[in-house]
């Protein structure tokens, strides 16, 4: 029975959420917050853009219990976005556009680590559909290419 391919569209989605809420978050950090409190929230922003660009890097290059803590580690910095955003956002002169950028940032990174804690073992791995279905079978049997090179790495010579 043929082993059937992972289906790649939630790694896609996961993806995408992620590369979306890294760019809502640096647009909201460009954006005037308020004229006493806006900095520090603005500030606080670019490095979590960047950790979510990151944890794209983790998403791919992971599999398994790795992601999911991966995608555990990133609802966290999901709920910090959240947190910024609504932190303050009620007081005089707090503008509500770079707010509300950020809380969907927030929202899509949470949304996104419950995708991968959820189904992130079933999702494929980074390299996965280049591995042919025989490369587990032609690296036990070794051909005589391979031999003579280790030979050569030995300081053999091959044609003798």
């Amino acid at each position: 029975m043929a082993e059937q391919a992972p289906d790649r569209r939630p790694l896609w989605i996961v993806t995408v959420l992620l590369l979306a809420a890294s760019a809502a978050l640096w647009g909201s950090s460009r954006l005037k917050w308020s004229d006493l409190t806006g900095a520090e929230q603005a500030g606080a922003l670019v490095p979590l853009a960047l950790i979510y660009l990151a944890g794209i890097a983790g998403v791919l290059a992971t599999s398994g219990w790795p992601r999911r803590i991966v995608g555990v580690l990133l609802a966290l910095t999901g709920f910090a976005a959240c947190w910024l955003a609504v932190n303050g956002a009620f007081g005089d002169g707090q503008a509500l556009p770079p707010r509300v950028l950020a809380l969907f940032a927030g929202v899509a990174v949470v949304v996104a680590a419950v995708m991968l804690v959820r189904a992130g073992h079933r999702m494929p791995r980074l390299g996965a559909r280049y591995q042919a279905p025989g490369a587990a079978k032609d690296a036990k049997e070794p051909s005589q290419e391979k031999e003579m090179w280790r030979a050569l790495e030995r300081g053999e010579d091959p044609t003798v």
